[in-house]
């Protein structure tokens, strides 16, 4: 093993760290003169973890005045530092990161103005050379974020100087409020009219005209980016432009190079392909532009590096866990999805729907205001932005949307069996997990799907309206997700047709099981008659027979013995539970 070998930057957001401590870099900054040709005032928008924090840093210390001597070894051997442009290091360099601000509303203003005043007495301090004598002390006789930050852009544009602000999770203050019920009037005093947000950004707009030459702003949803556009509307989001959709996250190429170098410098007992195909139904499938769909798929960046780092800790053996903690965490932000996909009649709820059809289809919205979230398209396009989905071509003159990967399977999956939690439905709750082991080791499916089963009838008593096709599906899609011995595959397209549910098995990781399963799920609504539970029946049968002879199937379950299970539900009672 080569003890000089690259690190993976797992969890690192400082470039310079990433460049001094001999990291790994998937080099973005070719899309610094393509940044440079855009609006000046940039937004962008991304899911949680997905590089905004490095890139961003990336480009703080490229255009930083004070990093002049440092481009070299920040940039030289990347393509930058080969192709520099002449803005390079000419800009003063104001930073706010609204991540650390208290976005609770009793705290909020205090909050803001101490992290902007930390950050503004910082600029002064650092630029003290190229500002004028005293000016921190003079912008601290301002009161507040807002009159500091006006006196403060002003002096710089006195000085001859130019400021390139960023700002970092810029939309952290709505995605707090959105999350607590009952605080809609008191978010939209903050954005609207007079509110202090809103009183922040026309400050920041009003300096455009002065020292602030360009801006960089991120987030993860464009709700607040509406709610502010009179108040900051010369920024332009980027989000879905087909020219940045590369700018963070990781290609299919960007992977292989990175695999393909610690295969020379570390013990590897997989060939690239072999890993690929393992990390691909997990982290990639990301699409963040209609002009790139079929031509470019995106990989989560920090749950590729999660993997890479673990698989070389490991020695070479792949990691019992596809998702770590911290990610877990992020997504556990999002829970307000739960919330307001309630606000929906059940029969419409997105995320059910999006469970068991495997899609859903809306307009695309590059931002919407608050109180307009729970309007469908406005709804499905705050998933897509949280990464919840992603763009699947076009359906019917709207865009669909997919779920992308395995991972954000598992939490809306998650998410869906929330909405059953005041019965306790979890599978968690499970005997601790041994009907999962039993299913596995021993093939006990009936006692599996007569549990699911069970659980779905006393739910369904409580809640007639989810009665139907959909929520069966759902519901017993959700509940096999919850077995870690599977990855279940549903509806996916085979040349011999349609699998309900494939559960696929888990054998890289737990080689000692025993059991996979194919899952055909009919419905017949509640009064429908024998005769057509038996036609239902009988088309299981055949489908379940034909998928079993795939490639698909055959290629992953090893050496398992696959039992080909038929389930109709006629409404929620399961009527028909047979191996053939």
């Amino acid at each position: 093993m080569n003890t000089y070998r690259k690190r993976i930057p797992y969890g690192m957001m400082n470039f310079v760290d990433v460049r001094r401590d001999n990291c790994y870099y998937i080099d973005k900054t070719r899309f610094i003169p393509v940044i440079e040709q855009a609006n000046k005032f940039f937004f962008y928008i991304r899911p949680r973890r997905f590089g905004k924090s490095l890139t961003l840093s990336m480009l703080k210390h490229y255009y930083d005045v004070l990093a002049k001597d440092m481009f070299d070894e920040l940039y030289g051997d990347l393509y930058i530092g080969q192709h520099p442009t002449p803005e390079r290091n000419s800009y003063l360099i104001l930073y706010l990161n609204f991540s650390v601000v208290d976005a609770s509303l009793n705290n909020y203003r205090d909050s803001l103005d101490a992290h902007c005043n930390t950050a503004f007495c910082r600029f002064c301090d650092v630029y003290a050379d190229y500002l004028p004598l005293g000016l921190k002390e003079k912008m601290n006789e301002k009161d507040g974020a807002v009159k500091q930050l006006d006196f403060l852009y002003q002096r710089v544009a006195d000085a001859g100087q130019k400021i390139y602000l960023f700002i970092d999770e810029y939309d952290h203050f709505t995605n707090k409020i959105l999350s607590e019920p009952g605080c809609l009037d008191d978010y939209m005093k903050e954005t609207h009219s007079t509110g202090y947000l809103r009183t922040f950004f026309d400050t920041i707009k009003g300096g455009t005209d002065s020292s602030i030459k360009r801006c960089f702003v991120t987030g993860v949803s464009p709700v607040t980016m509406d709610d502010l556009t009179s108040g900051f509307n010369i920024g332009t989001n980027y989000s879905t432009s087909p020219e940045f959709n590369e700018l963070t996250g990781f290609s299919e190429k960007d992977v292989r190079e990175m695999l393909d170098y610690y295969r020379t410098t570390c013990e590897f007992h997989h060939s690239t392909d072999e890993l690929i195909e393992r990390m691909k139904p997990w982290y990639d499938n990301y699409c963040f532009a209609m002009q790139s769909y079929g031509k470019t798929t995106m990989y989560n960046s920090n749950m590729v590096l999660y993997f890479v780092d673990n698989y070389i800790r490991n020695g070479g053996e792949l990691p019992d866990r596809m998702i770590e903690d911290n990610i877990r965490v992020d997504y556990n932000k999002l829970r307000m999805l739960i919330r307001k996909d309630k606000e929906f009649a059940h029969d419409a709820s997105v995320i059910q729907t999006l469970v068991s059809q495997g899609y859903v289809t809306g307009e695309l919205k590059t931002g919407f205001p608050a109180e307009r979230i729970a309007d469908p398209d406005n709804f499905i396009s705050l998933l897509y932005y949280f990464g919840m989905t992603t763009i699947d071509g076009v359906h019917r003159g709207k865009t669909r949307f997919k779920i992308p990967n395995q991972v954000v399977r598992e939490q809306l999956f998650n998410y869906l069996l929330e909405t059953y939690d005041e019965v306790d439905l979890r599978f968690d709750s499970m005997e601790k997990g041994d009907l999962n082991a039993d299913l596995a080791y021993d093939g006990k499916w009936r006692e599996y799907f007569q549990y699911i089963a069970d659980c779905l009838t006393t739910y369904a008593s409580q809640r007639d309206r989810l009665k139907g096709e959909s929520f069966v599906h759902g519901f017993t899609l959700a509940m096999t997700a919850q077995n870690k011995f599977y990855r279940p595959e549903s509806e996916k397209d085979t040349q011999g047709g349609y699998a309900d549910i494939f559960m696929l098995p888990m054998i890289d990781i737990w080689k000692d099981m025993l059991h996979s399963y194919i899952i055909e799920l009919k419905y017949a609504k509640s009064k429908d008659s024998d005769e057509v539970v038996a036609r239902l029946r009988e088309e299981a049968i055949a489908q379940a027979n034909r998928y079993a002879d795939t490639e698909v199937v055959k290629r992953n379950i090893g050496m398992t013995t696959l039992h080909k299970i038929v389930v109709v539900y006629r409404g929620m009672d399961m009527v028909v539970c047979e191996e053939v």
